[in-house]
């Protein structure tokens, strides 16, 4: 499929109906940023029943002979939509699905592909991961999606890659390297590279217009994000933000955030302030730069100063 075809809406080329057990959702759009190479842009919102937990990027990619798919959506039901916008623009076998980390905007969906025989990649530590967090993240996502959570369940992981460590999935004429990083915005961020086109999809370690998130480590995101900018990527696909950005331009506004929250924590820490304190001291971002900015800024801030302290 060429990329003048643009965004392509899923809608017209499926038949959708209503899964048994779940609800009907709205169709999946994607935009083809690069050839064989697709994006879902997720809703820039929190979970609602609406969005089914679709508030993440998702990604396929599609070789000569199979396709890769990079993260699933927030529950079954998005999954199941996911899976169908895959197979009306592709009939080649999905042989692999790689979940980029823990967080269920990104992988509560795979339990969608189980039928199609795909292999689930992550980081090594992401199987640990879905076994303290998944039974709470569930239960969370039942509260903030009613209905449209039936269905939803783990995801089993059949395949890791250690830190350090280069996989590399050959889809026939182009290959995937997926990569597993240090602790920063989880201790389970996976990325997914194809050389053919120099697309990265980086999951969350980059965001694009939502602030950033951190639920792994400050200091050790800011030196993976020097890291990651070393890459040969020509675009990169944030876990949340546009369908693409360019590279590695698209790190700068989260780099500055990150390091000005380092900054700002560290300075509240000299001063002896406690950390309710800190909460209302560490000033937010500019809301031209960020949306969403509440509370995950707060949130970002305690788990800065619970980090920082022990320097």
């Amino acid at each position: 499929m060429s990329r003048g075809l643009g965004i392509l809406v899923a809608a017209s080329l499926i038949s959708w109906g209503v899964p048994e057990g779940g609800l009907r959702g709205a169709p999946l759009a994607v935009e083809e940023v690069a050839a064989g190479v697709f994006v879902h842009v997720g809703e820039t919102a929190d979970f609602t029943p609406g969005n089914r937990g679709g508030i993440a990027n998702l990604g396929f990619v599609v070789g000569e002979e199979a396709v890769a798919v990079i993260d699933t959506g927030g529950s079954a039901a998005q999954g199941r939509d996911w899976l169908e916008t895959v197979r009306s623009i592709t009939d080649r076998p999905i042989r692999w699905v790689v979940v980029t980390h823990v967080h269920p905007d990104h992988m509560l969906g795979t339990a969608a592909f189980a039928g199609v025989g795909a292999t689930v990649w992550g980081h090594a530590a992401l199987p640990r991961a879905i076994a303290e967090r998944g039974p709470s993240y569930l239960a969370r996502m039942a509260d903030l999606l009613g209905p449209a959570v039936e269905g939803t369940s783990l995801p089993r992981i059949d395949e890791t890659v250690v830190e350090g460590e280069l996989r590399e999935l050959d889809l026939g004429g182009r290959v995937l390297e997926l990569r597993a990083w240090p602790t920063a915005h989880t201790d389970g961020d996976l990325t997914v590279f194809d050389r053919a086109t120099g697309t990265l999809f980086a999951g969350d370690l980059l965001f694009v217009e939502r602030l950033p998130v951190i639920d792994g480590s400050l200091p050790g995101w800011l030196a993976v994000l020097d890291r990651l900018a070393a890459l040969p990527a020509r675009r990169v696909v944030p876990g949340h933000g546009p369908a693409t950005a360019p590279w590695p331009a698209a790190l700068a506004a989260e780099r500055a955030y990150l390091k000005e929250l380092r900054d700002a924590v560290r300075a509240v820490l000299r001063r002896g302030l406690s950390l309710a304190r800190a909460v209302t001291a560490v000033p937010p971002p500019h809301p031209g730069n960020w949306r969403l900015i509440e509370p995950d800024h707060g949130r970002n801030v305690v788990a800065a100063y619970t980090e920082l302290e022990w320097e």
